[in-house]
């Protein structure tokens, strides 16, 4: 596979060199996807039988970029075979009828879709030198297009490999899309080399990603600096990738400090970091930064690339050594398109002026500012005046914008304007809502010519970032232990994704999930955390936590009543001592000791899995039940919880099985109730797991079905109760008043305390409450035969149901939340830990190791319940 175009009038050019050289890297690997391996002959075949099917006529080709095989067969036959490739993002509907209807081109590739082939002949002239359109970054969708020629392509992808020292034997993960120039120069470089790419949508954060990247034998990615956000809260540091060689950064900068960190990281661990620098008008690269440079030069983009020169035009400012960037080199674009009609243009551009302002120390070029009103945040290039001029025309006459290396901040007159400054701001750049910071400034700064005074904008911009970094510092005042509400989210759930309107139970939560996030988020709200909270989206928690004052959107009481002085705003209290902490978090740390004391002859506090199974029923209809969307996205909801609770129970009761004997295949399976008989034996013991499990598996089919999940939503707290009486029906009929020893822990008998948890979240109003108090203490009530036993799970629930938070010490109340979310795991794993102990006489040990045990093992297998939950829910 080659670059050349197919009109003999071209003049020969370096991008008409063999791509592929097929003599030498034919049967090497090129594309590993989908557990498939293309060669690079294999790639060719495919590339040469797409660009057959458009026919010999050159045209003008609209390729969406997606990281898939389809896509990137018909980028390369648009660009081997002399076509001009038109690369758009993929997923964004919008914007590519933006852009079919700006340049009309004669065929749509459209990802998953087959080509749509619009005409017979190309329509366009097209200049014998022009192979590839892309959107400067940040500003996808606008008619403004940047022309590549393939001498561009080939000679840019030939100077990073040259300065990477790639070799046949790399293999790179498409850690960035395709359509960015970025994603596209590691896709060339590595072609190039007779090296290999594995295509791959994945974000850094998952597990998955991490897991194809070493099975695959990963030897490199890119990425941009929100990449190395990512990658300090997924636990990167602790991955082994032996074949990992290098890692390259680009798209922004990078702080100084992380440059240093990472290139340490990097050391340590046997790869190298490469900082780079470059530009979609220089087809991607311009300059680089040696790795032995890093620490010394952290600040620097570093030297030209290969082939190409910098150089600095001090003319355009007044301080000594300081100048705008200025690269020239064969990579540098033939210009701009707006139109069709400039598809036929030559070279218009020799050198490329960069508009950053930078200065040359050592023979290292450093970036200072900004010469002109452009801003990059995650990536992408922002035209903070257009911006501005838009929000001036649609939000607020006053309206002005700023940008830093992670935000878009924008200066307004108003505080009413926010909500629509920000959908302005995110709809224009590309950027997500949390990465917008709107600010009231009823006067905005001026300069002695009474002009906006930007440079005082900027540093008011980059106060505002640096007191909310130490605002969300812990409050003993240790530096780095806190993190933004959104990164909490993130690191829990193992959502990227997360956006500023998601809530808690849109991402999936599930009620592990909630003491973990909870236990977290309690650092940022010391007066407790707001009623509700996990409905609310990120963006409002956000700004409750960074005002400092949960008080604002709290509520003492279930139904709604605000902590405020007469006139209903809401008063500053002070800082307490102790920590409010959500009563399910607590009942669930105590349930969790109650069953492990019991069993180890410790204390006789018998009931605290019956009290469990209650809290599930309240948590379910708190999360699965209150996500929104229809039947199918409650299905995806549940499927997901339901997968994080049988996998890690699968994985320790299948192990227990084989090397200790401990458990049949019924048990494995969770079907030990049909098979078993009804005397007491090792078989049992899980019983609360498989209860549990089927209990939730029926709840959430019955909430599926459409005519059941309409009934639901229109009147929760009828449907609850309707589902109780079913549940208690179903166990007076099986039992009666009184459970038998073995009676009381079948599936069928226990269902209804599940039920009762689940009407005990429904009741919004005191009568409700009231009401299901009443139910509760009838059910309960001789169930067991065992007062103590039933004033346990009596007690606890009433408590649930009428106290929302406890205070608390703070200590207690992390102690809380580690047993708490650790309460699965430890009731999984205390039947194999406690045994030795206690028939030594060790009881106190038993229970210490049984806690322990089990906390280790959450934290070793919840990443992979996390990972199957969300393979469930499905990335959106």
């Amino acid at each position: 596979m080659t670059l050349t175009v197919p009109q003999p009038a071209l003049r020969r050019t370096v991008a008409t060199r063999p791509v592929l050289d097929h003599a030498h890297y034919g049967e090497a690997p090129a594309v590993v996807t989908d557990g498939t391996v293309l060669t690079h002959a294999g790639l060719a075949r495919r590339v040469a039988d797409r660009a057959a099917s458009w026919g010999p006529a050159r045209r003008l080709v609209l390729v969406e970029g997606s990281n898939d095989l389809d896509s990137l067969v018909a980028y390369l036959a648009a660009l081997q075979h002399g076509h001009v490739a038109l690369v758009v993002p993929d997923g964004r509907p919008a914007q590519r009828r933006a852009l079919v209807e700006a340049y009309d081109p004669d065929i749509v590739c459209s990802a998953g879709a087959a080509d749509d082939v619009r005409r017979g002949v190309g329509a366009h002239d097209l200049h014998p030198d022009l192979a590839l359109l892309l959107s400067t970054s940040g500003t996808t969708g606008s008619p403004k297009l940047v022309r590549l020629s393939r001498d561009n392509v080939a000679s840019n992808a030939a100077a990073i490999a040259d300065y990477l020292a790639l070799r046949p034997t790399d293999r790179a993960a498409t850690t960035l899309p395709l359509h960015y120039c970025y994603g596209l120069s590691v896709l060339h470089s590595h072609l190039v080399a007779g090296a290999s790419v594995v295509l791959t949508g994945l974000s850094v954060v998952d597990d998955c990603f991490w897991d194809l990247a070493a099975r695959t034998g990963v030897t490199s990615f890119a990425g941009v600096p929100h990449t190395f956000d990512l990658l300090a809260t997924s636990g990167f540091d602790d991955r082994e990738l032996p074949t990992l060689r290098q890692v390259t950064q680009a798209g922004g900068r990078l702080a100084p400090e992380d440059v240093r960190r990472w290139s340490r990281a990097g050391r340590e661990r046997g790869w190298d970091l490469v900082v780079m620098y470059g530009a979609t008008e220089a087809t991607a690269r311009m300059a680089w930064l040696p790795p032995h440079l890093a620490e010394d030069h952290a600040g620097a983009i570093g030297v030209a690339i290969p082939g190409g020169r910098l150089r600095l035009d001090e003319t355009v400012d007044t301080r000594p050594g300081i100048g705008e960037l200025v690269y020239s080199g064969p990579n540098v674009m033939l210009g701009y398109a707006e139109s069709p009609a400039d598809l036929a243009l030559g070279r218009e551009t020799t050198e490329l002026r960069t508009g950053d302002l930078a200065r040359e120390r050592d023979g290292v070029f450093e970036v200072v500012g900004r010469l002109s009103r452009y801003g990059k945040v995650f990536g992408l290039r922002i035209d903070l005046d257009g911006v501005e001029r838009r929000l001036r025309a649609e939000v607020d006459r006053a309206a002005r914008v700023v940008a830093t290396d992670r935000a878009v901040h924008v200066f307004l007159g108003a505080g009413r304007d926010s909500a629509a400054a920000r959908a302005v701001v995110v709809s224009q750049c590309g950027v997500p809502p949390h990465a917008v910071r709107t600010t009231v400034l009823p006067q905005v700064p001026l300069t002695g010519s009474g002009k906006p005074d930007y440079a005082a904008l900027a540093e008011l911009a980059g106060l505002d970032e640096q007191a909310e970094h130490e605002a969300r510092h812990t409050a003993d005042g240790t530096a780095g232990t806190s993190t933004p509400v959104r990164t909490d989210f993130v690191r829990v759930l193992r959502r990227p994704d997360a956006t500023e309107a998601d809530s808690f139970v849109d991402l999936g939560g599930d009620s592990l999930s909630y003491v973990e996030l909870a236990t977290r988020l309690a650092d940022r709200f010391p007066a407790g955390l707001p009623t509700g909270w996990h409905t609310r989206g990120i963006g409002e928690l956000e700004r409750l936590a960074a005002g400092g004052d949960g008080h604002a959107a709290r509520a003492d009481s279930r139904d709604g009543r605000a902590v405020g002085d007469g006139d209903g705003t809401a008063r500053r209290r002070p800082a307490a001592r102790r920590t409010r902490l959500d009563t399910t978090v607590a009942l669930r740390a105590l349930a969790i000791l109650f069953v492990v004391a019991s069993h180890v002859d410790l204390v006789a506090l018998e009931g605290g899995a019956h009290l469990l199974l209650a809290l599930a029923g309240f948590n379910f209809a708190r999360f699965q039940l209150s996500a929104s969307g229809g039947a199918r996205a409650r299905l995806r909801h549940g499927l997901s919880g339901l997968a994080q609770l049988v996998v890690p129970a699968v994985f320790w009761v299948g192990g227990a099985a084989l090397l200790l004997g401990s458990y049949d295949l019924t048990t494995v399976l969770l079907v030990r109730e049909l098979v078993n008989g009804s005397e007491w034996d090792d078989q049992w013991q899980l019983w609360f797991l498989e209860s549990l499990v089927w209990i939730t598996a029926a709840a959430l089919a019955t909430t599926t079905l459409p005519v059941l999940h309409r009934l639901e939503r229109r009147t929760p707290f009828g449907f609850a109760l309707g589902v109780l009486g079913v549940a208690a029906a179903a166990r007076f009929a099986e039992v009666g008043l009184r459970a038998g020893p073995t009676e009381r822990y079948t599936t069928l008998v226990v269902a209804f305390f599940f039920a009762l948890g689940w009407a005990g979240a429904r009741a919004t109003t005191s009568r409700e409450r009231v009401l299901v108090s009443a139910l509760a203490v009838v059910l309960t009530a001789g169930f067991f035969g065992q007062p103590h036993r039933e004033a346990i799970v009596l007690g606890g629930f009433l408590l649930l149901l009428w106290v929302p938070h406890v205070a608390v010490p703070p200590l207690l109340a992390r102690a809380a939340g580690v047993l708490a979310g650790a309460s699965l795991f430890i009731y999984l794993t205390h039947w194999q830990v406690y045994p030795a102990l206690e028939d030594a006489g060790h009881q106190w040990l038993a229970l210490v190791a049984s806690l322990t045990v089990g906390v280790a093992y959450a934290r070793l297998v919840r990443p992979v319940g996390h990972a199957v939950g969300r393979a469930v829910l499905g990335a959106r």
